[in-house]
């Protein structure tokens, strides 16, 4: 048996629970792309519900879920408008440009926001020279710890409808988000056209997530999502991973935030060491160490010689991220070799 690591890497390395596992080794299949998967028809009529969307589609991966949705609703050389920070634009692989594409538009954000009258004055005219909009992406929990409020959901909403756009939210983390604004996931994504949602990351299914919209626009994307290797045969192994996911590990993501809040707390009393407290609404803890650009290597090979998985700094910022398997009693560790480290 390998040795457990604590891994703050990030909530994508989440392993699936015991009842994921003796679910999918007991889960009824078939063939998902004639429609004979029972598990698969039960987890995507089951997602739609919760998000309030007339349908769902099972997909590969968070990012071919957001492409997938610009894929579906866009014609090939219009434009999305979207934060110039967000994962479609900074962690896709430029993969709009290559699939659906499509032009960028990206402007810039304020903790997730970008500004409603930059928006409004970024939608094309009718012109010859010009592209036209056909979408507007909003991340939400965004990818730097921040949630939207549900406000600025309704004012981009708004905004779309008046241009006669449509709205696409990757909510990779919308549970996350959900569970911080006190709300169900489908008071979020009642002001949006389509959503993607993770069932990996901090709801710990192995693999998998969602596409969910009217009817329409998921008969369009299932037939897109073969044309993408998104038919994925037996699936209904992985659909049962993701029903948990759905009807169990969503209720339980307010202790993830807990532990990132006591995490947050724990590393504010360190000497040298400033926490980003404007971005903590989910389970993310930035925060900035003196002279980390200089340390950052070493500090990720002296966690990893103490069993404790990090990133290095990206932009002088580190990111701990805690999920399903951090405890509190991990946290006090994390910090008790932190302390080891700086006074070495």
């Amino acid at each position: 048996m390998s040795k457990r690591f604590i891994d703050l890497r990030s909530d994508t390395v989440t392993q699936p629970t015991e009842a994921m596992r003796k679910a999918m080794f007991k889960a009824m299949v078939g063939d998902d792309v004639y429609g004979d998967d029972p598990t698969i028809n039960e987890l995507e009529k089951y997602a739609a519900e919760l998000v309030g969307m007339e349908a769902a589609l099972f997909v590969p991966s968070g990012t071919f879920g957001n492409q997938l949705a610009l894929f579906t609703h866009c014609r090939r050389g219009e434009e999305v408008i979207l934060g110039e920070d967000c994962h479609i634009v900074a962690h896709e692989v430029g993969a709009a440009a290559v699939i659906a594409g499509v032009q960028l538009r990206a402007l810039p954000t304020e903790r997730g926001r970008m500004n409603l009258e930059k928006i409004r004055s970024t939608i094309r005219t009718e012109d010859i020279h010009f592209p036209e909009t056909s979408l507007i992406c909003v991340e939400n929990a965004y990818s730097n710890g921040a949630v939207v409020d549900l406000d600025y959901m309704r004012a981009i909403s708004n905004i779309a409808k008046e241009a006669n756009l449509k709205v696409h939210i990757d909510g990779a983390r919308l549970f996350n988000a959900a569970s911080f604004l006190k709300v169900e996931a489908k008071e979020i994504t009642k002001y949006c056209d389509s959503v993607m949602f993770c069932l990996s990351k901090g709801l710990c299914a192995p693999v998998g997530s969602m596409l969910a919209g009217s009817q329409e626009f998921i008969d369009k994307a299932r037939k897109k999502r073969k044309l993408m290797g998104g038919g994925l045969r037996q699936a209904g192994f992985l659909a049962a991973a993701g029903l948990i996911a759905l009807k169990d590990m969503t209720k339980r993501l307010s202790e993830d935030h807990g532990n990132a809040v006591y995490l947050a707390d724990e590393l504010d009393k360190i000497e040298g060491i400033k926490v980003d407290r404007d971005n903590l609404d989910i389970n993310m803890v930035f925060f900035t160490i003196d002279n980390i650009e200089d340390i950052s290597d070493k500090l990720v090979k002296y966690f990893n010689d103490s069993d404790i998985k990090i990133n290095g700094q990206e932009g002088g910022k580190l990111r701990f991220v805690t999920h399903y398997w951090i405890s509190k009693e991990d946290i006090d560790y994390v910090i008790n070799t932190l302390k080891n480290f700086l006074n070495n």
